[in-house]
């Protein structure tokens, strides 16, 4: 029933057939169970895991990279290839993409946890009304039309609409449906509002949430799904996990990249279909197997097998430097998102706030006899925790509070007049509160004033364990007064009331709405002689304007407390009795925003970071956190920056896209406005991290680029989120941010290293076929570099340093392309001489080496047709280990001194030394040592069908591979020197080497 808020008891009643006091007949629920259903969450049903693994492989360059090792089997199969050798380059390929596999089915395995998790928040029993009896059965069995009885402590089982009060009020803690601080009161009334949220709902009581004062009755009206607990369920139903921005250019490398490979395997394969009678291949199908085998190995070497590890691999020990700083990695691709982050979506309550009501000011009348009659004092402290201090007017701190006579009765009243308790956790190291917020932040401020009667006070208390301080100071309060009789709140008091009795003395302490107490009220208590004075009209006006300056200005939830003495031997109260009161002062509380977080927002700023508060809370108590934490800074009118969600969701498509633009304050929100605002953002081309901690934040932190979870949160909030703030710190986005950013820029170098060195490999082997020339690397020898000896590297200079200034830069553009353009050109220039120089040693080899047979070079390209004619040497030569050692030991030398090349992307090796990062050093050197005992360990050796070099042979290595360094030093040069020199490439090359994706972006 979705109007059933703005219905009447009588006509809920009648729209499900149940007389009010005797509930549904059996009939009747086995009629609904019917028509409804169960109240239960629906399990969705779980992708097989089968389909998870195949998932994995459904990309370009992996089915390339299968199609490469089947065909690679087959070939070996077909020349009589046996054992080992037939099954090794298969096999790697295999074990690689079977790791990259198992790394994608966990992640998406755990992104389904969240859905399961909100079972957690459905009720487990009810208290039901049925043939007019009542009996407690499972809330699974619950229908619509059931009258359901709820008081303190319950769970809400479904969302039920009031029908009945049975007692003064009743309040709900609903935060994690809505955020709001404060519990909510609930009536019977009906809610007139039109569009109504959840907030505006006061009659509604939703599935999951807590009752947390009072005792009511109420008629379920939604069960199962149809609750505001399963819409939150149907909206993450619908949200698609979006790739990240680095996945989604690597994808468009990959797409391209697969493209191009194919081409070059096509063009290779066609320049040599001349060559496939030759004699030395004994056939034209032989022929055509040998220049298959040959694209094969191109496909090899031009897709970057290691790219995927090495991504992993560095954005894994991101994590951990992130761990460091409080920030939990759920999500590996989330880390370089945060990167790219335009704007962050934060919720108020927990997240920039501490969620934890606490008094900030207190006003009391100082004297009737002089001006300002009135005294003002702050309290610090934003915790529940009893550490704080009392200062005056002029900043000063109040060595003894209790000396005050006003502080040391608003003590008594707030020990007294309170239903709450005060506790310390040990487990969490934190304390705690069971009841309402309001009354435990009066708890906390009866511990910061302490006991009268001690000069050493401050000091001895501080010599308590946690547990007993938690609540030392209101436990002598409640031994030195004996509780006689409560008069609970009441919504048309706005008060409540105690009678206390000690040492014979009956007294009553009332607390409530300022403007309720202050009605009431005869007398004032003075703070410098403790007298009580008649309050006259002119004390009144300052009080009023005190209030209206703390719940106006200030934006301070107000209470205000009062005593009176009562006759001896009393022994209870009524309403009669709330009259004659003697004013004791006025308390100003608010949920206090984090220290941190102003220069967190300015970091922001700095950074060219937007944020946007989100809330549930009303628009002018947001609106003064803004104010708090600096995101209104310089700004007078908020108009324009503040919306509440209704307001933006009436405004024209034109003036919405303008004040998403421009907004900073987004409040009164319900969870599909919070995933609305998302999604407007991303239409918007914005990148999004939102922050949560509540089921109802859920939807909106699976839907955004990045979700950022409270530690403290619900596990619903966690299992949807990309990462977790263990310290709940917004201050730690932010560092998480310039972590993220630092990543990305390490990412982009190693990508780019690799890059080079496949498109070295890719010359290497399309110049040695189209020049006719014998296998410069077989396939096996190319895997070994491009996992071995590029990866190591590769996942070293994920350690690079940051820059200095990373977070006073703007965000990088999402469809910045991780190579392009200038840098394209770069690295092709440096992998064309990868590529030549891998060939020039294979060459060197067999026309200049004495260890080799000094042909001439008409004689190498023209090796096939060998076997046909009189040689003064034996054709076998052609198969000797000697000249593919070198021509791989080049490429492993000449791609070392690259990965000095991309310490940094502009700077000279001369500014940015090698022992910048030790462990690109460390790693180069493990790599040599790697690649010397493949050479010279014999059953290695034999495996990579290469042979133990000479000196000779390492000194013409060095020789071939030194001029990378000095190449991309030239680069670099023009690169600082030339800012046009570099568009000018941009232009000339963009438009034919970058996937078609980006192109149309």
């Amino acid at each position: 029933m979705e109007d059933a808020y703005a219905k009447s008891v009588a006509e809920v009643l009648e729209a499900f057939g149940v007389d009010q006091t005797k509930g549904l007949s059996d009939s009747q629920v086995e009629q609904h169970a019917r028509l409804y259903g169960k109240n239960v969450l629906p399990q969705e049903e779980s992708t097989p895991f089968w389909k998870l693994v195949l998932k994995q492989f459904d990309d370009l360059l992996v089915k390339i990279l299968i199609a490469a090792a089947v065909i690679s089997f087959l070939l070996a199969r077909m020349n009589g290839e046996t054992g080992l050798s037939a099954f090794l380059e298969p096999s790697v390929i295999f074990m690689i993409l079977a790791a990259n596999a198992a790394v994608g089915v966990i992640t998406e395995t755990n992104a389904e946890k969240a859905l399961e998790e909100l079972r957690a928040y459905q009720a487990d029993i009810a208290t039901v009304l049925r043939n007019g009896c009542f009996s407690i059965l499972p809330a699974t069995e619950l229908v619509p039309g059931d009258i359901v009885e709820v008081g303190v402590g319950c769970k809400v089982p479904a969302d039920m609409r009031m029908v009945e009060m049975l007692s003064h009020q009743l309040r709900v803690d609903q935060a994690i449906l809505t955020g709001e601080s404060c519990s909510v009161a609930k009536e019977v009334e009906s809610t007139p509002a039109m569009n109504a949220v959840y907030q505006d709902k006061t009659n509604i009581l939703f599935s999951g949430t807590v009752v947390v004062a009072g005792r009511a009755r109420a008629i379920v009206i939604g069960i199962g799904s149809n609750t505001a607990m399963g819409s939150i369920r149907d909206a993450m139903l619908r949200t698609e996990d979006e790739a990240t921005p680095l996945k989604k250019k690597l994808d468009e490398f990959g797409t391209f990249l697969a493209k191009v490979i194919a081409g070059i395997c096509i063009l290779v394969w066609v320049v040599n279909i001349g060559h496939f009678r030759d004699p030395s291949h004994g056939g034209f199908v032989r022929g055509a197997i040998h220049y298959f085998k040959v694209a094969v190995a191109l496909a090899v070497a031009a897709i970057p097998e290691g790219l995927p590890a090495v991504v992993t691999t560095c954005l894994a020990l991101g994590t951990k430097r992130m761990a460091r700083l409080n920030a939990i990695v759920r999500s590996l691709p989330s880390v370089e998102t945060l990167g790219c982050t335009t704007v962050i979506c934060s919720d108020k309550t927990g997240t920039l706030t501490t969620n934890m009501m606490s008094v900030s000011k207190v006003c009391v009348v100082r004297s009737v006899h002089q001006r300002p009659m009135t005294d003002e004092y702050s309290i610090s402290g934003t915790t529940f925790a009893p550490d704080g201090f009392i200062y005056d007017a002029d900043g000063l701190q109040l060595e003894f509070p209790p000396q005050s006579p006003c502080l040391l009765h608003l003590a008594m009243c707030s020990a007294l007049c309170n239903e709450s308790t005060l506790q310390y956790n040990p487990d969490k190291k934190s304390y705690e509160k069971i009841g309402e917020s309001t009354e435990v932040a009066l708890r906390v401020l009866v511990e910061k004033v302490g006991l009268p009667g001690f000069d050493s006070m401050p000091s001895s208390l501080n010599m308590l364990t946690k547990h007993e301080r938690a609540s030392y100071c209101n436990h002598y309060w409640e031994n030195q007064f004996r509780k006689i009789s409560v008069l609970e709140f009441s919504r048309d008091r706005k008060m409540m009331s105690v009678l206390c009795s000690r040492k014979h003395q009956e007294i009553m302490f009332s607390k409530g709405a300022p403007e309720s107490i202050m009605a009431r009220c005869t007398h004032i208590l003075c703070n410098d002689d403790g007298s009580s004075v008649p309050l006259t009209m002119d004390i009144r006006n300052e009080l009023e304007a005190r209030f209206q300056s703390f719940a106006g200005k200030d934006t301070l939830r107000c209470l205000a407390l009062a005593l009176k003495r009562m006759p001896a031997g009393q022994q209870s109260i009524c309403y009669g009795d709330e009259a004659n009161l003697t004013f004791i002062g006025l308390v100003g509380m608010l949920d206090p925003p984090r220290e941190e977080v102003w220069d967190a927002i300015h970091s922001c700023m700095s950074a060219g970071i937007r944020v946007i508060v989100v809330t549930g809370d009303n628009k002018s108590t947001a609106e003064s956190l803004c104010r708090q934490i600096g995101a209104f800074e310089h700004l007078n009118d908020f108009s324009g920056y503040s919306y509440t969600a209704s307001e933006f969701e009436g405004l024209p498509p034109l003036e919405r896209t303008n004040a998403l633009q421009r907004m900073v304050l987004f409040s009164r929100v319900e969870p599909s406005h919070k995933k609305m605002l998302v999604e407007a953002l991303q239409a918007h081309n914005e990148v999004v991290a939102m922050t949560g901690d509540g089921v109802n934040d859920a939807p909106a932190l699976k839907k955004a680029d990045i979700g950022i979870a409270m530690g403290s949160g619900t596990a619903v909030a966690k299992s949807a989120s990309d990462m977790v703030l263990a310290d709940d710190n917004f201050a730690t986005i932010v560092a998480a941010v310039a972590e993220g950013r630092a990543i990305y820029n390490n990412t982009k170098q190693f990508i780019r290293y690799m890059i080079s060195s496949n498109i070295g490999e890719v010359v290497c082997i399309f110049v040695a076929a189209v020049l006719g020339m014998p296998d410069t690397l077989i396939p096996v020898q190319l895997l070994w570099v491009n996992l071995v000896t590029d990866g190591l590297p590769a996942t070293a200079i994920g350690f690079n340093k940051p820059d200095g200034n990373i977070m006073s830069v703007k965000p990088r553009k999402v469809n910045e392309a991780v190579v392009s353009g200038w840098l394209f050109f770069r690295y092709l220039v440096i992998g064309a001489y990868v590529g030549l120089a891998t060939i020039a040693g294979f060459v060197w080899w067999f026309v200049y080496s004495d260890n080799g047979p000094k042909l001439p070079y008409s004689e190498l390209v023209n090796f096939d047709s060998c076997s046909t004619r009189q040689t003064s040497y034996s054709c076998s030569i052609f198969e000797d280990r000697h000249p593919s050692t070198v021509s791989m030991t080049v490429l492993v030398v000449v791609e070392m001194f690259n990965a000095l090349n991309n310490l940094s992307e502009n700077q000279s090796l001369l500014v940015i030394h090698p022992w910048s990062n030790l462990w690109l050093v460390g790693s180069i050197i493990l790599t040599m040592l790697l690649h010397v005992a493949v050479l010279y360990i014999e059953p290695l050796s034999a495996l990579f069908s290469v042979s133990p070099l000479s000196w000779v042979e390492w000194k013409i290595v060095l020789y071939l591979s030194f001029p990378v360094i000095l190449i991309d030093e030239v680069l670099k040069f023009f690169s600082r020197r030339s800012p046009r020199g570099r568009r000018f490439p941009l232009r000339l090359w963009r438009r034919e080497i970058l996937p078609k994706e980006s192109r149309d972006n």
